[in-house]
């Protein structure tokens, strides 16, 4: 929580997986940052942070004391950058209707970097089975699957694919893991998986009840193989806590035990 938008995403990194942490006035923001590296400045990406550190501004508060240079050099992204060491942010916020979306995600940062592929696919199946959740929430389902990966150099590769329908756990996961398989096998601090061109119709015709029923039957059976398998390999029982899964704080408790019981 915090009294603009740059403040409560700099707040919402602060305690992660599930702490709070307010910043309630400028001086509080300037404050907290004004020592740490320029990256953690809105918008400050890598080729801005080589461009100001070729005149030895590596920090906020160099920034800060460099104000004219700066916005000289770097112009209107200059000036934002500079009002926002100050902890001057106006943006207006505008509200988040869910059923507005253009894609449902969830993704997962690991306390350590994961090198085991098989560990990485049955993660993806709890982000799929939370990406359903909330699609069902809502009434909305996709007609394509996104991919996301990050390396431990944190270079990030995103990969999608189109299909007919897609709101099921079990179809976001295999068109996720068939992605997955085709990546660079190098350790990964993050994944992720979502679904895009969501839409509350529905991609199945009606007419082909039958079919459509067996189909649903088969996801449940192969849901429920799945999680099985999970139990096995992992000693919990998933099936029996997925309202539990749901929850940010619970699934990131729960990926690590699983990260830390493979490395045993």
């Amino acid at each position: 929580m915090a009294y603009s938008k740059t403040a409560a995403k700099t707040a919402s990194e602060e305690k992660k997986p599930n702490g709070y942490f307010e910043i309630p006035t400028a001086q509080d923001f300037v404050n907290l940052i004004i020592d740490r590296d320029v990256r953690v400045l809105y918008t400050v990406g890598a080729k801005t942070v080589e461009k100001l550190g070729r005149f030895g501004i590596n920090t906020v508060r160099e920034l800060r004391d460099r104000k004219n240079e700066v916005v000289r050099l770097l112009g209107k992204q200059g000036k934002m950058l500079t009002d926002l060491a100050m902890g001057i942010d106006n943006r207006k916020v505008i509200p988040y209707r869910p059923e507005d979306a253009k894609s449902i995600s969830r993704e997962i940062t690991f306390q350590e970097d994961v090198s085991d592929y098989k560990l990485l696919n049955d993660v993806l199946l709890l982000l799929a089975l939370c990406v359903e959740q909330r699609a069902k929430h809502y009434g909305l389902h996709g007609n394509g699957v996104v991919l996301k990966l990050t390396y431990t150099d944190m270079k990030s590769l995103t990969r999608s694919r189109s299909i007919s329908s897609c709101e099921d756990a079990v179809s976001i996961h295999n068109e996720a893991a068939r992605m997955l398989a085709l990546l660079e096998q190098r350790p990964v601090r993050l994944i992720g998986v979502g679904i895009y061109n969501l839409s509350g119709e529905h991609g199945h015709q009606l007419s082909f009840y039958d079919i459509l029923e067996d189909e649903i039957n088969e996801q449940k059976r192969e849901l429920k193989k799945a999680l099985n398998g999970l139990k096995e390999r992992y000693n919990l029982d998933f099936e029996g806590h997925l309202k539990d899964i749901y929850r940010v704080d619970t699934l990131h408790k729960t990926v690590e035990y699983m990260r830390r019981y493979k490395n045993k």
